[in-house]
């Protein structure tokens, strides 16, 4: 006769499909149906997860059982219910709870609250939250925990609230569950009161706020709670860590994990993904070398997230053979591995490996596709990027914003304008929304092709008018030689309101001025960008107001303007003002430049012609003399180092 001891015995010692069907056979036979610990016995076995090793369909077979036991009570119901949610099937809990065979407990509401939460369905909440006030259970701490957790996961911060406010008492998981609804809600304002308000901040409460902190980028804020922390644990270390890396901080954070391990805390995944990736980012090569040994010491050397992590980071630090051991020794490749290695080979400039690899990925993504474009791209080989594009088509996926703008730029470089508008008419019959980005692409494309009709279609189709966009207008009419209408068009930027000026748009502007002479309105476009829009010129800016000066004969102002110049000028700068003192005459100016020319670039020889012709009109003979020898040496000592050595005669 079977009883529940010899139940359990036989359970301990199953291990087998067989075996268990026996079990269940004697269970039925013995009348052991009545009893309904004895029923709770078996299907807790038989939602395990040793008889999910041993059955094709686990949870139908505890369901049947259900059915059969006499009077289940609550527990063998909220098995099943359990059995259902930790086996992905959230789905199936509130059906098994509305034909519940007995009356719900305690227990019930919590897990079908986390079913509702999985499911992120808030309106079956409101419905179980109201079936649990009416069986009794509303005061119930454990439920009203499980609530403001739900109601958070489905975004109901409001009603999670709601549920905390009406509490009669809180526990700690009630204050750490309504800090973490705020904190996933991004809500700084209220998770720093409910903060401030706990009785005690426990190391969990401490890593949310430390965590929300480096989202919002308030890196001295995280820092300060972090610093007056009673509790730490390694998840609170890890979000100080991923705080720095995060807002750009890296020898911070390396610092931090530093103190870390000083104080004997261990290491895991997701703590060395940040340390791994701060290594990367700050570009400290005997960093990321000691943390790859630091995880192999502490046996993550097979984590996927960590591979991943080290794959990117030797890629990133030009050792892309280590990158490449890396990827060829990992038992589990996901697409970011060969994204990563992939973006790796094409960052060093190593474009046939990647095709080489990118040619076998068995399982190419929306990234892979546009990866390989760009660092195509981006390594000068255009022609082979519109090959990749064409072929991601014919594989019938459809590219991303990303991947078009880098198709676009593909098709600029190489002024190919038929497949510029093969690509337009794509975003077109695909009903692209024309973006910011992807619309001054296009612009530029159509710009520098000299379509500028097409250009300015664009532009008007563009419905949010950003200032890259007013940019590729104003640079591009400019560059075509419209000049009025370049600057009609900056006028028109600064009436719509919906765009400020940068530092490219003056740069367009004053190109603008500078190819058509107009002196006057260049010197007011240098002094609106510093008075009304407070832009300090860069060098383009002098630039091109040094040449605009100097074309039109005011050689003194130019070398004024140079001379005030908050950083050294460079190379073009001298040799605009020098081709304006050839031009129009200016000895004396020229005198002064040439000399500082050659002296900056001995080696071109067109400053030197330029200085000796000045002195040459002059007078100044012994000068031409010294500098003509001067050039001729320079000559010779190039000569000297010719890689092709003369055969010497026996």
């Amino acid at each position: 006769m079977l009883t529940v001891s010899l139940l359990d015995a036989h359970l301990s010692r199953c291990r087998s499909a067989r075996h268990l069907l026996q079990i269940h056979a004697q269970f039925l036979a013995s009348g052991l149906l009545a009893d309904a610990f004895a029923a709770s016995r078996l299907l807790l076995f038989t939602t395990s997860a040793a008889a999910g090793r041993l059955l094709p369909r686990p949870l139908d077979h505890s369901l049947r059982l259900l059915r059969l036991v006499r009077s289940p009570n609550a527990f063998c119901c909220n098995t099943v219910l359990k059995a259902a949610l930790r086996q992905g099937l959230p789905h199936l809990c509130l059906p098994l709870y509305a034909s519940m065979p007995a009356l719900p407990d305690a227990y019930t509401y919590p897990i079908l609250a986390a079913a509702c939460a999985a499911r992120g369905d808030a309106g079956e909440g409101r419905q179980l939250h109201s079936h649990a006030v009416r069986h009794g259970f509303g005061d119930d701490v454990y439920l009203r925990n499980a609530l403001m957790h739900m109601y958070s996961a489905c975004g109901c911060v409001v009603d999670a609230r709601r549920v905390f406010d009406e509490g009669p008492v809180w526990d700690a998981v009630s204050w750490n569950t309504i800090l973490a609804a705020y904190v996933r809600a991004g809500d700084v304002e209220q998770a720093v009161g409910v903060f401030a308000r706990m009785p005690e901040r426990s190391a969990a409460a401490v890593s949310s706020m430390v965590a929300l902190f480096g989202r919002c980028g308030m890196v001295d804020e995280a820092k300060r709670v972090f610093d007056e922390a009673e509790h730490r644990d390694a998840f609170t270390w890890t979000a100080m860590i991923s705080c720095f890396e995060r807002n750009g901080q890296f020898v911070e954070a390396l610092g931090v994990f530093s103190d870390m391990r000083g104080e004997g805390w261990p290491v895991d995944e997701a703590v060395m993904v940040s340390v791994i990736a701060a290594c990367t980012r700050s570009e400290v090569m005997q960093n990321g070398e000691v943390c790859h040994g630091m995880v192999f010491r502490a046996g993550l050397g097979l984590r996927l997230n960590v591979q991943n992590a080290l794959i990117h980071m030797y890629s990133s630090c030009l050792d892309v053979s280590a990158a490449r051991r890396l990827f060829d020794s990992g038992e589990s490749l996901d697409h970011f591995s060969w994204n990563s290695m992939i973006a790796g080979y094409l960052k060093n400039g190593r474009v046939e490996d990647a095709k080489a690899l990118f040619s076998v990925m068995p399982d190419k993504d929306n990234v892979s596709w546009s990866t390989m474009i760009s660092g195509c791209v981006q390594n000068n080989q255009s022609s082979e990027a519109l090959a990749v594009f064409d072929s991601m088509k014919a594989h019938g996926i459809r590219p991303d914003e990303v991947t078009l703008v880098s198709v676009i730029s593909a098709c600029t470089n190489l002024s190919a304008l038929a497949q510029g508008k093969s690509v337009h008419k794509y975003i077109r019959e695909y009903q692209y929304n024309i973006t910011i980005v992807l619309g001054t692409s296009l612009i530029d494309m159509y710009m520098k092709c000299g379509c500028l009709d097409a250009a300015l279609e664009v532009f008007d189709t563009v419905e949010v008018k950003g200032t890259p966009c007013w940019n590729a207008v104003i640079v591009g009419l400019a560059m075509n030689g419209l000049v009025t209408k370049s600057l009609d068009m900056f006028s028109e930027m600064e009436a719509s309101g919906t765009a400020v000026p940068n530092e490219i748009t003056f740069t367009g502007v004053l190109s603008a001025c500078r190819h058509a002479g107009l002196v006057e309105e260049g010197r007011q476009f240098f002094k609106l960008m510093q008075n009304k829009y407070q832009i300090v010129p860069n060098i383009r800016h002098y630039g091109c107001l040094v040449d605009l000066l100097g074309r039109a004969g005011y050689v003194k102002e130019a070398e004024d303007l140079i001379q005030s110049m908050p950083m050294s000028p460079d190379v073009p700068a001298w040799g605009a003002l020098l081709g304006a003192c050839w031009k129009h005459g200016d000895s004396e100016v020229g005198e002064r430049v040439g000399r500082k020319l050659v002296e900056l670039d001995p080696h071109h020889d067109g400053f030197q012609t330029m200085l000796s012709n000045i002195y040459a009109s002059e007078g100044m003979w012994q000068c031409v003399k010294d500098l003509r020898g001067s050039m001729k040496q320079h000559v010779a000592k190039a000569a000297g180092y010719s890689v092709v050595q003369p055969s010497h005669s026996s």
